[in-house]
């Protein structure tokens, strides 16, 4: 199906948001904020956030250095 993510235009298989989450490869201890159609996912609901063709997904990773 089709979502946008991250404002791109995206296919995916994956049915929940850890499930995209974890396509993406990220880390289950990766510190992660998420959203989806703007309305934040905590951690703790990302299993239970169903997925569906056109939903906006926002992935955002705090990013290290300076």
């Amino acid at each position: 199906m089709k979502i946008r993510l991250n404002g791109e235009e995206a296919e995916t298989g994956a049915t929940n948001l850890q499930e995209l989450i974890n396509m993406l490869g990220y880390h289950e201890e990766a510190k992660l904020a998420t959203a989806v159609n703007g309305e934040f996912v905590p951690a703790t609901g990302r299993a239970d956030q169903k997925l569906k063709a056109d939903d906006e997904v926002e992935i955002v990773a705090p990013r290290q250095g300076g």
